[in-house]
C-alpha cells in the first residue's frame, strides 16, 4: 500500500523531467558562483572602507553606534573580511553571519533612519537574504572550509 502523502521525486515534481539530470550537476557550481559573487561585491563594498577606516565614524554615530572611532574600523575590516571569507568558503558561517547582522543595520538605516521604504532599504534585503542563506547552509565542497574539513 503506497502513501499518498509521500513526496514525489525531485524529478517528478520538475515541469520538464528530463532536465533533472543537467539541475543536478549545476547545483553546486550554481551555489558556489552565488557565495562567490556575494564575497566579491562586499569585499569591493568594503574596500574604500579599508582604506579609510575612521571615515564612516560619523555615520555610525548618526544611526547610535558610539564611539564611531571603534565601531567604523570594526565595520570596514567585517565588510572586507567578511567578503573575502565568503569568497574563499572559509569561516563562511560566520563571515556569512557577521555581514547579515551589517546588511540589516543597513535595512534599518535606510528604510527607517532615512525614510526611504522599501525602496531604499530592498538592495540590503537582499543582500541579507542571500548571506543569511549563507549562515544557514555554510559552504559545499568548493571552499576552503571543505579543504579543511571544517566549518563553524
Amino acid at each position: 500500500m503506497s502513501n499518498s502523502n509521500a513526496e514525489p521525486t525531485a524529478s517528478a515534481r520538475l515541469y520538464i523531467p528530463s532536465l533533472s539530470p543537467l539541475y543536478g550537476r549545476l547545483h553546486v557550481g550554481a551555489e558556489t558562483l552565488l557565495r562567490v559573487v556575494a564575497g566579491g561585491l562586499l569585499v569591493t563594498h568594503g574596500l574604500p572602507k579599508i582604506l579609510d577606516p575612521f571615515g564612516a565614524a560619523g555615520m555610525v554615530e548618526s544611526i547610535g553606534f558610539y564611539p564611531g572611532a571603534f565601531w567604523s574600523p570594526l565595520l570596514s575590516v567585517s565588510e572586507f573580511a567578511g567578503g573575502v571569507c565568503l569568497m574563499l568558503g572559509l569561516f563562511t558561517r560566520f563571515a556569512a553571519l557577521v555581514t547579515t547582522v551589517i546588511l540589516l543595520v543597513t535595512v534599518y538605516f535606510h528604510g527607517v533612519l532615512q525614510e526611504q521604504g522599501l525602496f531604499g532599504a530592498e538592495k540590503s534585503i537582499l543582500w541579507a537574504a542571500i548571506t543569511l542563506f549563507f549562515v544557514v547552509r555554510g559552504a559545499n565542497r568548493h571552499s576552503l572550509d571543505h579543504l579543511i574539513g571544517r566549518q563553524i
